[in-house]
C-alpha cells in the first residue's frame, strides 16, 4: 500500500476537536465520517464491534466514543456544538447504532474495530478500521478487500469484474492529478482503489456507475488535507542536516515540511496554524474559568492555581508554575468535551498550549514567532509519527505526554534562538525523562492522572531546554532515543496501555472515586 506520509497539520498539531480522547473521540468520529459516505446514503443501521482485549472495549463508552462514532455517522462537523447529544439524535433520526464487544478475527490493532452497516436505500459495507493515534485512523479491509482509507485524499473504490476493468481505466485516463490506482483481483472480481485530489466528476461517475460488470462505485470525502508532495526529510537527522544547509530554525524547516508535502505555500501553512494557536488559547482562556463543569472526577483548580501564582501564594511560582496552571486549564475543558487543538493527541492537548501561551506573554512573541515555536514543536512530533506512534494504547504514556513535553522544550529553544540541532537534543533529553511512562488512566477518563502529567511536562519543558542552551551535551539523538520509547512502549502489558486495568487506575481510592454522570 505504499508508505504513509505525515503532514503536521493533519496529524502533528490537530485535529481540531471535542475533547477527551484523540484516539477515541475524534478518530471514532472520522471512521464514523468514512462510513458514512461509503455507504453513499443515509445510514439505516450501523454495528460497531470493538476488539474484545482492545482499548476501546475498556473506555469507548467513558471517552465519548460512541458520541463520536455518532457524530460521524449523522454528518456532523467534528466540532459541532451538539457533540454530546448525537446518540439522542441519532436515535431521533431512525440511525441504529449498536456497540457491541467480541474476538475479532482481525484484531492485530488494540483499537481494532469492525462495523457493519446498511444504508436506508439498501447498500451495506463491512469494514475493519483501526485508530492509529492523535485522531489518525485507517480503514484497512472493505467487504473483504484489503484498503488502505486514512481520509486524506478522494477516495473511489470501484467494484467489478476482470473484464471491466480496462473499460474503468480508460475513462479515468483523462483525469488530472490521478495516482495510480490500486488494482485487486479476487477470481473473476476485481477492486479498483483512485485516491484524488479533488473529487471526482459527478458525470463521470454515472458513466462509472453505468458501465457493464461495474457492481458499485463507492467515494469518499477527505477529512484532513490531501497531501501531493513529498516529504522533504523522513528522520531527525535529516531534518537537522537541511536545516543547517539552508542556515534554517527548527520551525522554519518544518514550516517548509509542512508547506511541501500539502503543496500550499509557507504562508497559508502559517495561517493555519495561527487558526490553530487560537483555539489552544481559548481553551486555555476557558478552563481558567472555576465554574467551569462537565469534568467527571475532577473539580477546575487551574484557575485557583494560577491565582495564587499572581498572589505569591505558592512555594516557587513563575513561568513554570503558569504554563503548568495554563496547560492544567486546557486539559480541563479537553475533559468537559470543550473544542481543543490535539497536541499531538487530545489527552496531552494541555502542554503545547500552557508552554506557548505561557511564553509568548512572558517574552512578548509576535504572530511570527508563535507560529514558528509551534512549528518547531511540531517538529518532533513529526518524527515520532514517522518512526513510530501517538497512541498510548500501543506504546503508553510517553508518546502522548511524554510526546508533548519534548514538542514544548523544543518550542522553548525556538524561541530562545537555539539551533535546529539544540531543539532537538532538548526533545530528546525530554523523552528520555519520560520513557516508560504508562496510560492508566483511572475509571478509563482522561483526567487523572493526565492533567497533572500535562502541567508538569509543561513546567519540565523550560528546563530542558536551559540545560541544552547551558551546555549540556546529549549523548543520544532524537532517532534513536524515539526509536527505544517505541520498544519500550511496545514491552508494556496491555493493562498499563490505555486499559484502565492497572497502575493507579486500580488503587482503592481510584476505584472509590464517585464520577459524575455525562454520558447516559
Amino acid at each position: 500500500m505504499g508508505v504513509r506520509k505525515i503532514s503536521i497539520l493533519n496529524e502533528v498539531i490537530g485535529p481540531v476537536m471535542h475533547g477527551p480522547s484523540s484516539s477515541h473521540t475524534a478518530a471514532s468520529y472520522h471512521i464514523g465520517w468514512l462510513i458514512r459516505n461509503l455507504l453513499d446514503d443515509e445510514p439505516d443501521s450501523v454495528d460497531i464491534i470493538f476488539a474484545k482485549n482492545g482499548s476501546y472495549a475498556a473506555v469507548y463508552h467513558q471517552q465519548g466514543s460512541d458520541l463520536g462514532f455518532a457524530a460521524g455517522l449523522l454528518g456532523w462537523k467534528i466540532t459541532d456544538e451538539r457533540f454530546c447529544a448525537a446518540l439522542e439524535e441519532a436515535t431521533k433520526s431512525d440511525l441504529k447504532i449498536n456497540f457491541k464487544i467480541d474476538i475479532l478475527k482481525a484484531d492485530d490493532h488494540p483499537n481494532a474495530i469492525e462495523i457493519k452497516g446498511t444504508s436506508k436505500s439498501g447498500h451495506s459495507i463491512n469494514a475493519i478500521a483501526r485508530s492509529i493515534g492523535g485522531g489518525a485512523i485507517e480503514i484497512i479491509q472493505l467487504n473483504g478487500w484489503k484498503v488502505r482509507l486514512s481520509g486524506d485524499a478522494y477516495d473511489v473504490l470501484i467494484a467489478t469484474d476482470n473484464a471491466t476493468t480496462q473499460s474503468v481505466d480508460q475513462l479515468l485516463s483523462e483525469l488530472e492529478n490521478l495516482e495510480q490506482p490500486i488494482t485487486q483481483i479476487q477470481g473473476e472480481k476485481a477492486l479498483l482503489h483512485f485516491k484524488m485530489l479533488h473529487p471526482l466528476d459527478e458525470s463521470k461517475l454515472r458513466k462509472l456507475r453505468s458501465l457493464d460488470g461495474v457492481q458499485r462505485v463507492c467515494t469518499t470525502s477527505p477529512i484532513f488535507f490531501p497531501q501531493p508532495g513529498e516529504p522533504l526529510f523522513n528522520s531527525g537527522k535529516e531534518m537537522v542536516d537541511l536545516a543547517e544547509k539552508y542556515g534554517q530554525t527548527l520551525g522554519e524547516i518544518a514550516l517548509a515540511y509542512e508547506a511541501k508535502i500539502l503543496g500550499i505555500s509557507e504562508e497559508e501553512a502559517a495561517r493555519e496554524m495561527w487558526r490553530r494557536y487560537e483555539i489552544m488559547h481559548a481553551a486555555m482562556i476557558k478552563g481558567l474559568n472555576k465554574n467551569l463543569r462537565g469534568m467527571q472526577l475532577l473539580e477546575p483548580s487551574a484557575g485557583t492555581i494560577f491565582n495564587a501564582e499572581h498572589d505569591g501564594k505558592v512555594a516557587i511560582g513563575g513561568i513554570h508554575t503558569r504554563a503548568a496552571a495554563r496547560a492544567l486549564a486546557v486539559m480541563h475543558v479537553n475533559s468537559s468535551m470543550g473544542v481543543v487543538c490535539a497536541a499531538p493527541t487530545g489527552g496531552s492537548a494541555g502542554t503545547i498550549p500552557g508552554v506557548i501561551t505561557t511564553i509568548a506573554e512572558e517574552k512578548s512573541l509576535n504572530e511570527k514567532q508563535i507560529i514558528l515555536s509551534l512549528y518547531a514543536a511540531s517538529a518532533i512530533g513529526l518524527i515520532l509519527a514517522i518512526r513510530g506512534t501517538f497512541a498510548a494504547e500501543v506504546a503508553g504514556c510517553q508518546v502522548e505526554i511524554g510526546a508533548a513535553g519534548a514538542m514544548s522544550a523544543a518550542a522553548v529553544v525556538e524561541v530562545a534562538g537555539g539551533t535546529a540541532q539544540q531543539a532537538c537534543d532538548a526533545a530528546a533529553i525530554s523523552f528520555q525523562n519520560s520513557m516508560g511512562s504508562v496510560c492508566d488512566l483511572v475509571q478509563g477518563m482522561v483526567e487523572i492522572p493526565c492533567h497533572t502529567r500535562n502541567a508538569l511536562a509543561a513546567s519540565s519543558a523550560f528546563v530542558c531546554a536551559d540545560l541544552i542552551l547551558g551546555g549540556y551535551h546529549n549523548p543520544i539523538p532524537l532517532d534513536e532515543t524515539i526509536d527505544a520509547v517505541i520498544s519500550v512502549g511496545q514491552m508494556l502489558p496491555p493493562e498499563l496501555r490505555c486499559t484502565a486495568l492497572g497502575g493507579l487506575a486500580i488503587t482503592p481510592s481510584a476505584q472509590a472515586l464517585k464520577a459524575n454522570v455525562l454520558f447516559e
